[in-house]
């Protein structure tokens, strides 16, 4: 993808990973930054991520509404962004404490334009005083920039570099640099004269459009846009996904591309421009997908772009170093499959299917190092990447790198792989075979879908037989000489994801999140239980809490049937993630799993991408949509989350005073008065199916109404299998439903069309 290829509504954004107050038209290249002065303390800054002064707040995905608090030398502001038009930017600032006399705080717009296909050529600017306007032009688009009112300087310089060595040597008073035109065009303002100021960015392709345009955006008031948000229950989760998705999706310089990074303070610091993590950015697709189904394909795109001539997916891509002998655990077919879910289309299964089944095989040709159809974490002897061929890189792949599960192994050179089968990795590879099985056959490849098939169900047999310990009554992974390792970490249940345990294992595997020795605890779940030596350590892997883990187990215990154990889990890390997010807007990458804590050791980024995937898990009790239960929406309180994607376009849940609506593209749909959980729930022009919660004990009648259907176009309704009569309403059609004590299916069929929801 070029820069040109971005979706134009996106094309305004915060994309420069290192300085989120900068904002990039994309498509030119024109970048307005955002810049303070101190005389205080004779500083300059651009306000660098990561860095102390900088609070990352409210935002969209799209960058039409964005936050950030600032501070710097004692000031501290607010910096405002919105879109009135895909073409124009309009920011505010206001001074909330200043930290000295504001004639001596100068805030500063500098604007730069390097077409993409200038090389890095920067075009001259434009001064014109009467009017206080900094203009450039690149073919036939003007790009205008100005104030709510003139400038008290405007300077230019040959980089933004100079321009902070010119402050720093002369200070504010210096007029050397003042002039009409440059590469690099500044308009300086203090605070003492603009406490408070509006601004705007806008092309056209005429100077006077571009100038009237941008006059007119100063002259009307700014549009408050409704973001997507969650409040009753869990609330503020949905906000906190769509926060961080957004902070971190930045523009890959090196590669031209967008694409969710791990944290922006790792972009250019760590990585060298860019950097790839395979399963962070699954996760990212994920979590994007919420909001955007575009953003999750370009973090599909940018994984599927690493696939190696061997097979496998990388585990680390950055600017630096490639990691090819190693992989990551194999969820991306998971990951992919619930993005189509959610609506991703046919294309994408398409465009990924060949490179995850290509990688899915490569595990078992490369990771099976004695032959028995359990596989290992390895590292393969090709290519140049740090740590290849140690036992380090090896536990590297696992994604959990310095966990004490990985204690007891050893690297055999032989293989290439550790002597030991691990629990987690056997469990995902039985999982991503299933899925990709589920990918195989939407796409008409049957033949490979039941290899697959036969392939993972084999190998979940595996799981539950051959690393299912029955003296400690756990799932535990297992070393070649047969002993099964003395760690456990959460892993072990991730057999409940994969669908391999029985019942009686995955009973015995849930009390164990009840066993203050084992997982449970105030905080879960610890990334080692906590009755083993390596938990006291508090060291990345060795004992803190990580939301990956916590992610998978959810799920598992979705998927077996354990609702309540699930629920108290999300509750649990939504609560854990809130305290540090409410307090600090802050996304850890882990947590300390005694005292919640986020930032005790100096090991944990702040603002990590998969640290979201806590507060997505109190999304997903409210509405998910997962290949166990379909589209699911749960009715347990007071609740509003939304517009969030779902099978049946942008949704708003609502519940209030006992009646829970969802509303589709503005649209309602669908009120009932049940209450739990609404599973596989299908809507379209044929009609609705759903799968009812129990009903029972209720004193008043539960139904369901349909408020864009009218009666007149009921054919048939079943509650299961039994015919029930629909009564008609001022809009639309409801069904009162019988009592049960067993979940139910219900069926509606229309006679005419109605148009699909």
């Amino acid at each position: 993808m070029s820069e040109t290829l971005v979706p134009l509504a996106r094309a305004w954004n915060s994309w420069d990973a290192e300085y989120p107050a900068d904002m990039t038209y994309l498509p030119l290249g024109l970048r307005i930054s955002f810049c303070a002065y101190a005389a205080s303390t004779n500083s300059f800054t651009r306000f660098p991520a990561g860095k102390p002064g900088v609070r990352l707040g409210p935002r969209a995905i799209d960058g039409d509404g964005l936050r950030l608090e600032l501070e710097h030398a004692g000031t501290s502001l607010t910096l405002d962004y919105g879109k009135p038009d895909p073409f124009t930017l309009r920011g505010r600032w206001k001074a909330t404490r200043l930290g000295e006399w504001g004639l001596r705080f100068w805030v500063m717009l500098v604007a730069r334009l390097s077409p993409p296909e200038t090389d890095g050529c920067l075009v001259p600017w434009h001064y014109d005083p009467r009017t206080g306007e900094l203009s450039a032009r690149h073919g036939p688009l003007h790009v205008v920039l100005r104030g709510a009112r003139p400038p008290l300087m405007a300077t230019f310089h040959d980089s933004l570099e100079k321009l902070r060595e010119e402050y720093e040597t002369q200070g504010y008073f210096y007029l050397g640099s003042r002039g009409e035109t440059g590469p690099v065009g500044v308009l300086r303002y203090h605070l003492e004269e603009m406490p408070e100021f509006d601004f705007v960015a806008t092309m056209a392709d005429d100077r006077a459009l571009a100038s009237d345009r941008a006059a007119a955006v100063l002259a009307t008031p700014p549009a408050p846009r409704e973001l997507p948000r969650q409040d009753g229950a869990f609330a503020g989760a949905l906000d906190a996904v769509r926060d961080v998705v957004g902070w971190n999706t930045v523009w890959d310089g090196v590669n031209r591309r967008p694409y969710t990074s791990l944290s922006r303070n790792w972009v250019s610091q760590k990585f060298g421009g860019f950097g790839v993590w395979l399963d962070d950015v699954l996760y990212h697709a994920m979590l994007g997908g919420m909001f955007d189904l575009s953003l999750a394909r370009e973090n599909i795109e940018v994984v599927l772009a690493g696939a190696r001539p061997q097979g496998n997916l990388p585990c680390l891509m950055t600017g630096r170093d490639s990691w090819v002998d190693r992989s990551q655990p194999p969820i991306g077919s998971f990951i992919l499959w619930l993005v189509h879910l959610r609506g991703g289309g046919r294309e994408l299964l398409e465009r990924a299917y060949p490179t995850l089944l290509a990688n899915h095989d490569w595990w078992w040709r490369m990771r099976d190092g004695n032959g028995n159809g359990l596989v290992e974490y390895g590292t393969s002897p090709v290519g140049e990447g740090l740590y290849r061929g140690t036992k380090l890189a090896a536990k590297d792949e696992s994604s959990m790198d310095n966990s004490p599960t990985h204690d007891e192994a050893r690297l055999n050179t032989d293989t290439w792989t550790l002597d030991c089968e691990d629990v987690g990795l056997n469990s995902l590879l039985a999982l991503d075979g299933e899925m990709l099985a589920l990918i195989a056959r939407a796409l008409g490849d049957h033949a490979t879908a039941e290899r697959l098939e036969a392939s993972s169900e084999a190998h979940k047999r595996r799981v539950r037989e051959a690393l299912w310990d029955p003296e400690r009554q756990v799932f535990a992974s297992r070393l070649w000489s047969g002993r099964f390792v003395r760690s456990l970490a959460p892993t072990s249940f991730y057999p409940l994801l994969a669908g391999a345990a029985t019942a009686d294992q995955a009973a015995a595997m849930v009390r164990l999140l009840d066993d203050p020795t084992k997982f449970g605890g105030e905080w879960l779940l610890p990334s080692v239980i906590r009755d083993d030596p390596a938990f006291g350590d508090n060291v990345y892997w060795r004992g803190r809490i990580w939301p990956p883990l916590n992610f998978l187990v959810y799920h598992g215990l979705k998927r077996a049937g354990f609702d309540a154990a699930a629920r108290t889990l999300a509750e649990n890390g939504v609560r854990l993630f809130m305290a540090e997010w409410t307090l600090n807007r802050r996304c850890p990458e882990n947590f300390n799993a005694v005292t919640g804590e986020a930032c005790d050791q100096p090991d944990t980024d702040p603002f990590y991408g998969w640290g979201a995937l806590m507060p997505a898990l109190g999304v997903a009790e409210v509405m998910d949509v997962t290949p166990w239960n379909g589209w699911e929406l749960s009715h347990d309180g007071d609740v509003r989350l939304g517009p969030v994607l779902s099978p049946g376009g942008r949704a708003v849940v609502e519940a209030a005073e006992g009646v829970l609506t969802l509303r589709l593209d503005g649209r309602t749909v669908l009120r009932t008065n049940v209450t739990g959980r609404l599973r596989h729930l299908r809507l379209g022009e044929w009609g609705a199916a759903l799968t009812l919660p129990p009903i029972a004990g209720r004193s008043e009648p539960a139904w369901l109404e349909f408020p864009a259907i009218p009666a007149s176009s009921v054919l048939a309704a079943r509650v299961a299998g039994h015919a029930i009569e629909p009564t008609s309403l001022p809009s639309g059609v409801r069904f009162d439903l019988p009592r049960s004590d067993e979940p139910a299916s219900f069926e509606l069929a229309l006679a005419v069309a109605q148009g699909a929801a």
